[in-house]
């Protein structure tokens, strides 16, 4: 048996994680600042009754749980392959299950080409805030799943 092929430099260490961090910074922070002025709103009104402050509260709670859940999106990159993690699903993906890793221009998170000819979006990275970090975290995504997915590696282990 041959030597396992050598790994680009230019690839990260495994496992590896990307995410939007300032949309996230962001998202959370705007959602714990309206939660303390909302609640503090909501206790200084004299004229409301234990219900209303408590409606107040529950909205509150929920604008945070919304940006939380929009703050969630990740990709996660191991040796077996990736799991996405948009705002509501998470989906696990096999190396050769990554056709392409496409960011084209305009476009406002990844897009992954998989096997089955459908395209998927991988929200975790998106060109909004950080557009040079995103190209970036692109690049080496679509790199990860060249080397691991497309036979680079097998290649080179039956040379």
């Amino acid at each position: 048996m041959s030597a396992p092929a050598p790994r680009p430099p230019e690839l990260p260490s495994l496992p590896a994680t990307f995410r939007p961090t300032l949309t996230r910074v962001v998202l959370l922070t705007v959602g714990a600042a309206m939660f303390v002025v909302i609640t503090v709103v909501a206790l200084t009104l004299e004229n409301l009754g234990a219900g209303e402050r408590t409606s107040f509260v529950f909205v509150a709670l929920l604008f945070l749980g919304v940006l939380a859940l929009l703050s969630r999106p990740r990709i996660t990159a191991d040796e077996t392959g990736i799991t996405v993690v948009n705002i509501t699903r998470t989906r696990r993906l096999a190396w050769e299950e990554i056709l392409h890793v496409n960011l084209r221009s305009g476009d406002p998170w990844v897009f992954l080409d998989l096997s089955d000819g459908t395209s998927m979006p991988a929200l975790g990275i998106q060109p909004g805030m950080a557009r040079a970090r995103a190209i970036r975290d692109a690049r080496t995504l679509r790199a990860l799943a060249e080397f691991h997915g497309s036979g680079v590696k097998d290649a080179t282990e039956n040379s």
